[in-house]
């Protein structure tokens, strides 16, 4: 018996959560976070998954309350009203519009680095898409067994990527700080923890089992803080922040944190290693965040979620931002901090406060369901950060 089904879905729910959280940001996380040194960063990285945890639990709350099917778009339109549906439409597009346009160039720079210089960029990023965007269509059980096998993936290279390399780790570059400026990281920390927008289509998947959903967010949001810190650690104890070839050029290029270690690690079975772990990272959470906008965009727009509807939205979602790509490929690093700073701050971070927030205590709806303890103080402390987060991303 296939293994999601022997556990009641908690397996290949939980790594969908972690898959769709691992992915293009954890590429960027090093390079982002590099000006504030290991420590510093490693506190940023607990502060939001804990948030982010928080979050996504406020948003089952609110599919609780929920018809099945809902979507997020459901959700707004019936917590906040015709203006928070608005201002749902408006974020959920820009967002995953910057996420699409991430994933695909990072994908597609990934796939022409493994063909060892045999294939241009743009064709790369055209395999990428033509390769993972049936998967899509085809559905949540497709899109989890293709996960399983892509987070086998993931796991193998990544272990044999940290047994491997951690003898090139310099102590002293992990003993930098620098915590003025690990803040200005934040909306790409905020995008690599981001997984929120699968939680209705996870709970219905799951059949509306809410112990084992809030379970699944629990150990499927541990899963990728465990493995960030250690790819931290690796990385900016490999590369060195300043000089030719380190991160802080990196960062200047719009590169991920895999670029660099070519400058640093003269070992090509090793750089394959890292640069296959980053296609198995980034694939997950391409096809996580592919799923889910495919749900939201036939959700509200009240589309048959077969035949040719969907073939429609699949097609849209795909070929515009593979065209963007095209266009620019060097968008990996802005299109993220875009995303992260703006789009999942107010979209990941407000919204669910503020519809748990209207259901709860205008809308009427049973406590009973709670997911979040600590009543209005919880949801304002939480706001306040996403203002933090705003003002750091604006300044």
């Amino acid at each position: 018996m296939h293994i999601v089904r022997t556990f009641g879905h908690l397996v290949g729910g939980t790594l969908l959560v972690a898959g769709t959280s691992i992915g293009v940001g954890m590429l960027a996380l090093p390079v982002a976070t590099a000006g504030g040194g290991f420590f510093p960063s490693l506190f940023v990285y607990l502060v939001c998954w804990a948030f982010m945890l928080c979050t996504g639990l406020l948003i089952l709350e609110a599919c609780i309350w929920m018809p099945k099917d809902a979507n997020l778009i459901t959700l707004s339109s019936r917590l906040l009203g015709k203006w928070g549906k608005g201002f749902c439409w408006v974020l959920y597009l820009f967002l995953f519009s910057c996420l699409m346009i991430a994933h695909i160039a990072g994908g597609g720079g990934v796939v022409a680095d493994l063909s060892g210089g045999s294939m241009p960029t743009w064709m790369g990023t055209i395999l990428y898409v033509l390769l993972f965007s049936p998967v899509v269509y085809f559905g949540a059980l497709w899109v989890d067994r293709f996960n399983l096998a892509l987070m086998a993936g993931i796991i193998i290279t990544y272990l044999f990527f940290v047994s491997s390399s951690i003898s090139y780790v310099n102590p002293n570059y992990l003993a930098r700080m620098d915590w003025g400026k690990v803040w200005w990281a934040l909306p790409v920390v905020f995008t690599a923890f981001g997984y929120q927008s699968l939680i209705p289509t996870l709970f219905n998947y799951m059949n509306r089992n809410v112990s084992k959903v809030r379970l699944a967010l629990i150990l499927g949001t541990s899963i990728p803080l465990l493995i960030y810190v250690i790819w931290e650690f690796l990385i900016l104890g490999i590369v060195p922040f300043e000089g030719a070839g380190g991160l802080m050029e990196s960062l200047q290029k719009g590169e991920s944190a895999v670029n660099p270690l070519g400058n640093y690690i003269h070992n090509p079975t090793l750089l394959t290693v890292g640069r296959a772990f980053a296609f198995f990272a980034m694939t997950t959470s391409y096809l996580g965040i592919s799923i889910a906008f495919v749900d939201f965009l036939l959700d509200g727009l009240k589309l048959s979620k077969k035949g040719s509807p969907k073939a429609l939205i699949c097609a849209i979602i795909f070929a515009i931002p593979t065209v963007i790509t095209l266009v620019n490929p060097h968008l990996f690093i802005s299109a993220l901090s875009i995303a992260g700073g703006i789009g999942v701050a107010l979209l990941l971070g407000a919204m669910p406060i503020l519809m748990v927030w209207a259901g709860r205590y205008y809308e009427g709806h049973s406590l009973m369901h709670q997911q979040l303890p600590g009543g209005k103080i919880t949801l304002s402390v939480m706001l306040a950060f996403v203002v933090f987060e705003l003002i750091i991303t604006l300044m």
